[in-house]
């Protein structure tokens, strides 16, 4: 279905163009599949530029600092952000806080900003993550649906092999607004949103 849809892409329109007109993911398709916010601060900032940095940052954020091992690039692996996670004990609000940040990399890392390994998340995000309470001020919607838009370009150059990005959002809402790419056996209500 991926392969359909990636020829049918226009990165120029950012459109799909089919037979019966043309289409494309929006805003409220995001806040509908996955529950994102799409209106708030944008997820914008500096990114990080040495590995001290990163390393600062996750030892002020987590109590633990990333070694050269964890790391691949601008990337930290999801196997350090799993062995931490697994490793706090929920025993007050800041290590819950550290729990909850982990999982946020780790959906990063495998469904909001995926790369093509799905094995790292990239680190620009964690200075986004310092304020706990304001997390949800971010259109987390708007920085995946820009994320997707642009994965869907990559994806249409003739060198490309692989596509990242959400696909799980793609793949959700071509399910449910182009049942001639894959028909929808019974009531299509009854089809799961991702969120759920």
């Amino acid at each position: 279905m991926i392969n359909a849809l990636i020829e049918r892409w226009r990165p120029e329109t950012h459109t799909f163009h089919f037979p019966v007109g043309e289409c494309t993911v929006t805003l409220e398709d995001v806040a509908v599949i996955l529950g994102l916010p799409t209106n708030g601060l944008p997820v914008t900032g500096p990114t990080m530029s040495s590995f001290e940095a990163l390393e600062a940052e996750c030892l002020h954020q987590f109590g633990i600092a990333t070694s050269k091992n964890d790391c691949r690039g601008s990337f930290i692996k999801l196997t350090w952000f799993r062995s931490v996670r697994d490793r706090i004990v929920l025993n007050d609000d800041v290590h819950m806080q550290m729990y909850v940040k982990c999982h946020i990399m780790l959906l990063f890392g495998k469904i909001l900003f995926a790369d093509k390994s799905g094995a790292a998340v990239y680190w620009k995000f964690l200075p986004l993550l310092r304020n706990f309470g304001g997390i949800i001020q971010f259109s987390w919607g708007s920085a995946c649906l820009a994320h997707l838009y642009r994965s869907l370009c990559r994806a249409t150059r003739v060198d490309c092999k692989e596509m990242d990005g959400p696909l799980t959002l793609l793949v959700s809402w071509a399910w449910i607004r182009l049942p001639f790419l894959a028909s929808i056996p019974g009531n299509p209500r009854v089809f799961p949103i991702a969120n759920r």
